[in-house]
């Protein structure tokens, strides 16, 4: 995107108020996004963002600025932008960029190659599946996305490296209503790969699961207010990992002392039957990445271990703070953003434990089918999270589906109270917000039983 002697020049004026580090980032990324509700195409958009941003450090300082404008001079400018947050003086000595390392990885169906015709007829195959469904679905609204995204890093040690990361997704919501009441279903399966990743998802399957979710929660039962065992699902179960527990290993809230996990590496926070990951080399998955957005190479980071805490998700600038390896971690939403600490596919690495055992095992309790959002307070890890599919249990058998449930707790006391895991792991995808904007994530787990959890309803005894 840019020549080599022009990088140079960037990285020399950001460095010229006394930086130790400097970086250059590119970004060019086509999308496409197409909608459709009830049948009817609504919207159908091309987007195209090129832009770059440099970025200087010293010590726990830092500066960043961002530009359009991707002429030397509008570069230059930028990158004195970015060194004025430092007063101090310091020679820049030169040195040369590496040859390019180009991560870039094969596609068998490029997005650019690929006729909106063939995307509208995913939605349509989607629409007309969950309408079928059942009478009672009332309204369907599907959504397919793309993006191709290349960048390119520059850094003033040398560092010289690309990557293009395609992503497709597709989006289905269905509701289901019945005298004045209504429920609804989503589903929303992506890969990080181009289109040929419709012949990994089948979208006849996703949306009838949308339905399916919509129409039995429809006839599903206020959910009881008790303490009691929850099961959770695989795949998109993972959220509350997600949220309540790696949230808190990210260095942008470890560094400044603001998790309920820092200080705590080597130390016993979870059951022994826990082994939690964040892999970004997952090849073809939704978070994935080759290199993350300062360069350095994706990782399998093991965050867990049989209970005892090994790893923190650390970028360059904390790494320094916190005196911990970079973990291939640091991501952002796009150049207008400065990169920091992020997830890409976390999970609860598989068990040994029998799914219907878990099932069986239940006095009375909750089967959590299908998790939908909530919200957590970083700082506690205290959470709160929809039920968007669930089950009531009673003398180990499931007897009805139930409605308006949350689970409620704090995730560090829910780590110690998982007392079965499955063996079947799998994922579901979702985008991730924090400092550095959002970002593609998936969450997965095999399922799950916690021993005790809060369960919030409006309902009585079943």
């Amino acid at each position: 995107m840019v020549s080599e002697i022009i990088a140079l020049k960037v990285l020399e004026a950001a460095l010229s108020t006394g930086g130790d580090f400097s970086e250059l980032f590119f970004e060019d990324t086509e999308g496409n996004n197409v909608s459709m509700v009830d049948g009817k195409i609504e919207s159908a958009s091309y987007k195209r963002s090129r832009g770059a941003g440099v970025r200087v450090l010293k010590g726990s300082q830092s500066g960043y600025a961002y530009t359009a404008d991707l002429s030397e001079e509008a570069l230059i400018k930028t990158a004195r932008a970015a060194a004025a947050v430092l007063n101090s003086q310091k020679g820049y000595n030169s040195m040369p960029i590496a040859k390019n390392r180009d991560y870039t990885q094969a596609v068998k169906r490029q997005l650019k190659e690929v006729e909106n015709a063939h995307r509208i007829d995913l939605l349509k195959r989607m629409h007309k599946a969950a309408k079928g469904y059942s009478p009672e679905i009332s309204q369907v609204s599907a959504r397919y996305l793309d993006v191709n995204r290349r960048i390119e890093i520059f850094n003033s040690e040398g560092l010289h490296v690309s990557d293009t990361q395609p992503r497709v997704r597709v989006a289905i919501e269905a509701v289901a209503t019945k005298d004045g009441e209504a429920q609804s279903g989503f589903e929303g399966p992506g890969r990080g790969m181009g289109f040929e990743a419709f012949e990994l998802i089948d979208v006849e399957a996703t949306a009838l699961q949308a339905a399916k979710t919509a129409v039995t929660m429809l006839h599903g039962l206020p959910c009881p207010a008790k303490t009691v065992p929850v099961v959770i699902d695989g795949g998109f179960g993972g959220v509350i990992l997600h949220e309540a527990c790696v949230h808190g290993l990210e260095a942008t809230s470890v560094a400044k002392g603001n998790s309920v996990f820092a200080g705590k590496l080597g130390q016993k926070v979870a059951s022994d039957i826990v082994t939690a990951i964040d892999d970004g080399t997952q090849k073809g998955e939704w978070g994935s990445i080759r290199i993350d957005d300062e360069g350095t190479e994706s990782k399998r980071n093991v965050l867990i271990e049989n209970g005892v805490l090994k790893s923190y998700l650390v970028d360059r600038l904390n790494a320094k703070k916190m005196n911990h390896p970079l973990t291939g971690s640091s991501r952002r939403q796009d150049y207008t953003y400065a990169p920091t600490s992020r997830m890409t596919n976390t999970f609860f690495a598989p068990g040994n434990d029998d799914e219907a055992e878990m099932i069986r095992s239940i006095d009375e309790g909750l089967f959590a089918a299908r998790m939908g959002g909530g919200s957590v307070m970083p700082l506690t890890g205290d959470f709160n999270f929809a039920v968007a599919e669930g089950y009531w249990i009673k003398n180990g058998e499931i007897v009805c589906p139930v409605r308006g449930a949350t689970l409620i707790g704090r995730g560090a006391d829910v780590l110690f109270k998982i007392d079965r895991i499955s063996k079947e792991l799998w994922h579901g995808q979702g985008n991730c917000g924090s400092l550095s904007g959002m970002v593609p994530t998936n969450v997965g787990q095999p399922r799950i039983r916690v021993s005790e959890m809060v369960v919030g309803g409006k309902g009585g005894d079943i």
